[in-house]
């Protein structure tokens, strides 16, 4: 029997530069099942980036009045930006059974928490050492100084809240990292409160057990 069941909210979290959106990509590229949230975000698009694919960049105008008119499912200011998850793409594929993952950062992540505890299973991703963070970002042609300097004074309040996690992750492999994220959304997807037939099925059971007798 194929069981019915509820979407997983994959919220994948850490300090920036430690690896969640590759983490994310990875993960897509190998589970057809698995969608990206894609976030509204003010900042301008880095190189490469693609408007609706990696985010949907609009004004502050545009970002208050989505603000305002209660759809988004959570809210924060980064690094001087705005970014949003946008409410109605992401209900949807969750009641259809399909999953969602999230690159968000720590306020998000408590925010999602308040409305939509039972869907979410949650990961805060580590770098295995300040040097290699400060490389990554290093590696990032569009990061200046300033940015990198500002990025690791914002590291150290961001592992403030590893322990609001379910599970936590460090990257010292990509390839490793990725496999122990997939491991954590297999097992929920599993949950017992995601199987939503499993009442039904379980009494089926149960009745059969006289006709066997």
């Amino acid at each position: 029997m194929d069981f019915q069941r509820r979407g997983v909210m994959l919220v994948i979290a850490s300090p920036s530069g430690a690896g969640k959106t590759s983490i994310t990509r990875a993960l897509m590229d190998k589970d057809g099942n698995l969608a990206l949230s894609v976030s509204v975000t003010t900042r301008p698009p880095r190189s490469g980036e693609i408007d609706g694919v990696d985010y949907r960049f609009i004004s502050i105008a545009e970002y208050e009045a989505l603000r305002s008119a209660g759809e988004l499912l959570e809210s924060a200011e980064v690094h001087g930006n705005f970014y949003g998850t946008p409410r109605t793409e992401v209900e949807e594929r969750i009641a259809a059974g399909a999953d969602v993952v999230f690159d968000i950062d720590w306020q998000g992540t408590q925010q999602l928490t308040e409305t939509c505890r039972s869907d979410m299973v949650t990961v805060f991703v580590l770098p295995p050492s300040i040097a290699e963070l400060k490389s990554r970002l290093e590696t990032r042609a569009q990061n200046s100084p300033e940015e990198i300097a500002r990025r690791l004074a914002n590291a150290r309040k961001e592992m403030d809240h590893w322990l609001e996690y379910d599970y936590v992750i460090v990257n010292r492999d990509l390839g490793e990292a990725v496999d122990r994220v997939e491991a954590v959304l297999k097992a929920a997807r599993n949950a017992r409160r995601r199987q939503t037939d499993l009442e039904s099925f379980v009494k089926d059971l149960q009745s059969q057990i006289d006709s066997v007798q």
